[in-house]
């Protein structure tokens, strides 16, 4: 494809207020349902009532893409927890014990899983008398000052007809690299990962932790459509927070069918154990956007309820998209003519010639091309701006999938030209070159210091010498801090015995 001119200032402003309303508006849907490797429900970030207050079991983020270091290999991530604050202990984030995270591959183009990738975890407890994650420094994985621990297991399902032909371990009990507290709790958190990133017998690689949301995107659409007067655009609203992630990088002939069907389909999804013992999928993601965009309300919980073989049944969603119209409509940009079959090849078929398998059958897969190499200088528009290794030909931690939906549902693959976007062009982190490329979480300590925390006015001094550290001989002896802190102590319990006497007698009161 011809690289297109990025230019047009003129219709900027429109364009990161559709843009970012469509990454917002991106937030609803939920479902439940069925099969051995499960059947249905949620997708991106907060984006279904259910599902959001199911945080464990959220799928935020697919990417697939030719591994740019080791062009043999392709490399699978899957996000969950959408919306991480650093900070949040004292319970910080875990993967759910109770749950299967499967990772699907469609190697032959018929709609169904050939392989299913399955991640099961296991939560360990040192000392479950601590309210506290970790009880000291942590400088390893089997720190024993590390309190609260996870492992998991990983499993190759072969299918035919959604039936287990075989089942094989990759991996097994392997460790899960922690939330990142802080600095102080975990000095060099690099180690930490390093440590969790574990080779397979086949030549492949697994991960399982904590990273930066690799998403980019301005969602302040909430606010009165961005403030109400745009004055609210062009920030990564994701900036500063985490997601607990899956990286897996498997050797490319592994996954494909042949050399000459080079062409694989994935989605994940996550099941969860109901009361009943049996595992019901509450999340389901494939390419990014397409729930909350090109479905309508009343079907978005039956999609997420349906397997993509019965994809099908949502097709008149694509051919005859509400979106276009809806912007026509409001900011007189006129909407392609329908019906929309290039919104076929995009979202259910793959684009013929580039990453639609033969013989396909019509279905929600981010479909990835694994023939064609990564380019050493990737364009975050992909295949819009002339990349073909970039989405919708799979997708990388790096492309603007906001800007890139938004284009090709105005018209960008049938002639109409247009430079829609949100204004956040990049991740605020840089991603690694390396295995599993992901950002380093940002850690619990980050943030600026308060005011009045730092020079002569700040809290230690204004503590004084009762910060001295122990055995020091200067100021308040250990002693004399102990004996302040009992006077305190004493205070305290003579006024809860004056409260509980006022509360004994105003119980007696008749109203």
């Amino acid at each position: 494809m011809t690289p297109i001119s990025r230019s047009g200032s003129g219709r900027r402003s429109i364009a990161t207020l559709i843009a970012s309303a469509l990454a917002a508006g991106g937030l609803a849907a939920a479902g439940v349902a069925t099969l051995e490797p499960g059947a249905a429900s949620a997708s991106s970030h907060r984006e279904a009532p259910l599902i959001s207050g199911q945080p464990q079991y959220d799928n935020t983020d697919l990417y697939a893409f030719v591994s740019p270091d080791k062009p043999d290999t392709t490399t699978l991530i899957a996000n969950f927890i959408p919306m991480e604050e650093p900070a949040g202990g004292p319970n910080f984030y875990q993967f759910a014990d109770d749950a299967q995270y499967d990772i699907h591959i469609d190697n032959n183009g018929d709609a169904q899983g050939e392989l299913l990738l399955r991640y099961t975890f296991a939560t360990q407890t040192k000392n479950k008398k601590s309210f506290l994650y970790n009880t000291g420094v942590v400088n390893n994985l089997t720190d024993p000052d590390l309190n609260i621990t996870q492992t998991y297991d990983l499993d190759l399902i072969k299918l035919k007809n959604q039936k287990v032909v075989s089942k094989t371990r990759l991996a097994d009990d392997i460790p899960v690299a922690p939330s990142d507290v802080g600095k102080a709790s975990m000095p060099d958190y690099g180690k930490l990962r390093d440590q969790a990133i574990y080779k397979l017998s086949n030549g492949g690689q697994t991960f399982a932790g904590q990273a930066d949301d690799p998403f980019f995107a301005d969602l302040r659409v909430f606010d009165l459509l961005y403030g109400g007067n745009l004055s609210e655009v062009g920030r990564d609203t994701l900036k500063g927070y985490n997601v607990n992630s899956i990286a897996l990088q498997l050797p490319t002939d592994m996954l494909t069918e042949s050399k000459d069907q080079p062409v694989i389909g994935v989605w994940s999804t996550v099941q969860r154990k109901n009361a009943q013992g049996y595992y019901e999928q509450v999340s389901r993601l494939g390419n990014p956007l397409v729930n909350e965009v090109v479905n309508p309300l009343k079907d978005k919980d039956k999609f997420n309820a349906s397997s993509p073989w019965y994809d099908s049944q949502f097709l008149k969603n694509v051919t005859n998209p509400e979106l276009p119209k809806l912007i026509e409509a409001i900011y007189k940009i006129k909407a392609p003519s329908e019906p929309r079959n290039d919104l076929v090849d995009v979202f259910l078929k793959g684009v013929k010639g580039l990453n639609q398998p033969p013989k396909v059958t019509p279905a929600e897969e981010l479909r990835l091309n694994t023939s064609i190499k990564p380019t050493a200088s990737p364009k975050r528009l992909g295949v819009l701006d002339g990349d073909n290794q970039g989405f919708p030909n799979g997708r990388r931690l790096t492309d603007d999938v906001i800007d890139e939906a938004l284009q090709v549902m105005e018209g960008e693959l049938v002639g109409s030209k247009n430079d829609l976007g949100d204004a956040v062009d990049k991740n605020d982190k840089g991603f690694g070159k390396y295995f599993p490329y992901l950002a380093n979480p940002t850690a619990g300590s980050r943030g600026a210091t308060a005011k009045g925390v730092s020079g002569g006015s700040d809290v230690k001094n204004q503590l004084g010498d009762a910060l001295q550290p122990a055995g020091s001989s200067t100021g308040m002896s250990n002693t004399g801090l102990i004996a302040a802190s009992a006077g305190g102590g004493a205070a305290g319990i003579a006024l809860i015995g004056a409260g509980l006497m006022w509360w004994r007698r105003m119980r007696s009161r008749v109203y």
